[in-house]
């Protein structure tokens, strides 16, 4: 299953792929793709089981600066 969330606090290439490296960490998150452009932080998130915004977040709290909300 694949979700979309917009992260906030990314600004740059190193930034995706601190981001990237950390979220796919989780067990259940096969990919993290995040997006630069057109809308800094987009991404999309494919699990093997549905993980909440608090998981997800609390898996980007290994690394500080970012925040994560569900897109609708």
């Amino acid at each position: 299953m694949k979700h979309k969330y917009q992260i906030n606090g990314i600004s740059c290439g190193g930034c995706v792929a601190r981001v990237k490296k950390a979220l796919e960490e989780h067990p259940a998150i096969i990919t993290a793709e995040i997006s630069l452009t057109p809308k800094k932080g987009m991404t999309l998130i494919s699990m093997t089981k549905e993980l909440s915004v608090a998981d997800l977040q609390k898996q980007l709290n290994i690394i500080d600066g970012f925040t994560i909300t569900e897109l609708n």
